[in-house]
């Protein structure tokens, strides 16, 4: 396997990552904090012999993204916060039709046109049901470069696997910031057959979409079909990563940014006596609920971070069910004095000396 190491951000590493998975479309609006992926896209792409389209609003990105899967071929768009609730429409006709599609959604901090420091207010709109009528995609959460091309990579291969929406969740901390980045492509296996496709029909050569649930016709089947898809995933796609598990007493759970500054903070307690561990979401859909509520069984305590008002801290509640105490560190504690904010280790770690205590 060919690979090329190089010096990235996280918002190019979508590009390559995509590109490498053989993306051949992308549509987009700009807007910040996630301008470098068009930009990488107009730059690159046409040289992939691909095609580069800057449309008129969000709202014709995803509606172009939607014409462009029905043919079967590998497309993508990218927004932050405000563009990701334009195209909520055209993601809930995407699950509808049943059609793959790959979304990335760089947050920025809300409500309203918000503002352009990094956060993570989106957790609940991406997670709990982009586009109305209730459904679910997967959501994967990079928390460096390299997931952010990785990733991209394991959503294209995950919505053509179960015809389903895949959003990438980054923020501007991991879509502005630069490191080592490996360019490769990733085979995660065999896909079926994309019988859905639009595809020529004998000599006729007329286009059409199988469409074989589509709700209009068969409104109760096509739910049955839908939570039958959901439950495999559930099975069978949750992802994670730990650390520092082994003789963990405090449990930090923690996604994408946020959770590389818990782990910082994490080996600063560890230097102090605190056994701390990290447990971090890598799909926030499907959620892993089960290997989190093992991961809290040797805890006496647990820890919700995230750079939002409390979005996943209610999944872990309930996950957890009430089985252990859990606290809370979330946007309140940025360092406001530093402008936008960050939320930065050290109210991380004077937490968990308190909560230790």
């Amino acid at each position: 396997m060919s690979v090329e190491r190089i010096i990235s951000t996280g918002n190019d590493a979508i590009g390559h990552g995509a590109i490498a998975a053989g993306c051949k479309f992308f549509c987009g609006y700009p807007i910040t904090p996630q301008n470098e992926i068009p930009a990488f896209f107009a730059r690159e792409l046409p040289k992939a012999g691909g095609i580069f389209v800057q449309t008129e609003s969000e709202i014709s990105s995803v509606n172009m993204l939607l014409g462009w899967n029905c043919t079967g071929q590998r497309g993508i768009t990218s927004t932050s916060s405000p563009g990701f609730s334009l195209m909520q429409e055209g993601i809930s006709v995407l699950h509808a039709l049943q059609l793959p599609a790959v979304i990335v959604n760089v947050q920025r901090g809300g409500p309203g046109s918000g503002s352009i420091s990094t956060a993570q207010t989106d957790y609940n709109f991406a997670v709990k049901s982009a586009g109305h009528g209730g459904m679910k995609s997967i959501v994967l959460a990079p928390w460096s470069v390299q997931e952010c091309h990785d990733l991209v990579q394991l959503a294209y291969y995950l919505s053509e696997k179960y015809r389903i929406v895949a959003i990438v969740l980054s923020d501007a901390t991991v879509g502005q910031g630069a490191e080592l980045l490996e360019i490769k492509t990733i085979d995660f296996g065999e896909l079926p057959n994309k019988t859905w496709a639009l595809r020529t029909s004998g000599e006729k050569k007329g286009l059409r979409l199988i469409m074989d649930s589509y709700m209009p016709f068969n409104y109760t089947p096509y739910f049955s079909v839908i939570k039958k898809k959901f439950d495999k995933i559930e099975a069978e796609e949750v992802r994670f990563e730990t650390r520092y598990l082994e003789d963990a007493e405090l449990l930090v759970i923690s996604w994408g940014s946020t959770a590389r500054t818990c782990l910082e903070a994490i080996e600063e307690a560890r230097s102090e006596g605190i056994k701390a561990g990290l447990f971090r979401p890598i799909t926030l859909s499907p959620f892993p609920k089960e290997a989190m509520r093992a991961a809290a069984e040797k805890a006496k305590q647990v820890l919700v971070v995230e750079d939002n008002q409390g979005q996943m801290l209610y999944d872990v509640e309930w996950a957890l069910a009430g089985s252990r105490p859990v606290s809370f560190v979330g946007i309140d504690k940025r360092d406001l004095p530093s402008g936008m904010g960050l939320l930065y280790p050290k109210p991380i770690l004077e937490e968990m000396r308190r909560m230790m205590s």
